[in-house]
């Protein structure tokens, strides 16, 4: 073995066994963390070099890893599971478990990544899985299944698809077969909901006419289907909408599964508006009900998450997005979040916080002098409080 892998070793457990700690960020709602949970440092040295200095004398990264980022996040027998996103140098992507006792450091990936059924011939690349543990007992995986458009001759031209694998110990996965839409040509951000509706599975999804743009798609959908095996939605009804001159006016897409609330059904979701230096993705927060889970009851105004300071460079750069966030025994809640498609943060709150965030929190009237009117009648609220100390 050549002896720089004790070196790198060396230098990679520092990273791994470093405590993270809340940073000075307040805003009352969550706290921010100086480290992320997941960088590609944290990668396996045995998933990126070969070890045998015979075919490899110069300790060579032979299989590079370029970022790791879009996690969906689930608790088991007490630890905190990430199933990562991680993007080779070749741009293809895959998953991989990586496990922590507490959740907001000293994530470790397990010895291999996931290996899925090769089922789709044509599928070249796959990312962002959620993951949800439903009530029929399997714990499920949904997430994006890229193939390329043979309809068009242009190499970018590609079609996504909402592939779903279920399991129930994150080893053995077993792939189903894929989503299908009748009236979407194309789906991204996919969520299943975790429990039955109707006596059948319901799924939130993101209606879109081609790779990347919504087009007709009003933003996220809600739809049912009978067997989660060979999953077919026929209709599919909007829930949060798009709207002009919002952080969802380009698009939106479901983010983590929801969380079961007293109040209703809480959803941490990605708006994308467009800007003079590309598209900027943010984290935004609505509910829906209990009884109508595709029913949105409370919708607060404006972003929960927008990148700051680094969190703003990288492949893709003012980006954050979410698609795993995990609530323990003591109703803390872990959002997990990358940054410019690169690395993963951790924001921690608790039901109560973000309950009174979604619930409490004034809508956006949608113009300037109403949004204007809004906040002057906060600031006279407190001026009158603080001119009666």
């Amino acid at each position: 073995m050549h002896e720089r892998y004790a070196i790198e070793l060396n230098k990679q457990e520092k990273i791994l066994s470093r405590k993270n700690f809340k940073t000075d960020f307040y805003n009352g709602i969550y706290d921010r963390y100086e480290y992320p949970v997941l960088t590609r440092e944290h990668i396996p040295l045995t998933w990126r070099y070969d070890l045998d200095e015979k075919t490899n004398p110069y300790f060579m990264e032979r299989l590079g890893v370029n970022a790791v980022m879009n996690s969906g996040a689930i608790m088991l027998n007490g630890k905190y599971y990430l199933i990562a996103r991680i993007e080779g140098n070749d741009r293809k992507s895959f998953f991989g478990v990586a496990e922590s006792d507490n959740g907001i450091d000293g994530f470790r990936f397990w010895d291999y990544p996931i290996l899925l059924d090769d089922t789709c011939k044509d599928e070249t690349n796959v990312y962002d899985m959620r993951l949800t543990k439903h009530e029929d007992g399997y714990i499920y995986g949904v997430f994006c299944s890229e193939s390329k458009d043979k309809s068009v001759n242009d190499l970018s031209a590609a079609v996504a698809e909402a592939g779903i694998v279920r399991t129930k110990d994150l080893k053995h996965w077993e792939r189903l077969d894929n989503l299908k839409t009748l009236r979407s040509p194309q789906q991204r951000n996919v969520v299943l909901h975790p429990e039955f509706v109707d006596g059948k599975y319901a799924f939130y999804t993101r209606p879109m006419d081609d790779f990347i743009d919504t087009g007709s798609g009003g933003g996220i959908g809600f739809g049912l289907c009978d067997d989660i095996c060979h999953a077919v939605i026929d209709e599919e009804r909007m829930t949060s909408l798009r709207k002009y001159h919002t952080i969802t006016e380009a698009k939106n897409g479901a983010g983590a599964t929801p969380i079961k609330t007293d109040k209703g059904w809480i959803h941490i979701a990605h708006g994308v508006r467009n800007t003079a230096a590309g598209l900027r993705y943010v984290i935004y927060a609505f509910a829906t009900a209990l009884d109508d889970p595709g029913k949105v009851i409370a919708e607060p105004s404006g972003m929960l998450i927008g990148p700051r300071g680094d969190e703003r460079v990288g492949d893709v750069s003012n980006v954050v997005f979410t698609n795993g966030a995990i609530v323990n025994e003591n109703n803390e809640v872990f959002i997990y979040y990358a940054s410019s498609d690169t690395r993963l943060h951790v924001a921690t709150t608790t039901i109560d916080r973000l309950v009174d965030y979604v619930f409490n929190t004034p809508q956006d009237p949608g113009r300037s002098v109403e949004c204007v009117a809004q906040r002057c009648e906060m600031i006279k609220k407190n001026l009158d409080i603080l001119n009666k100390k």
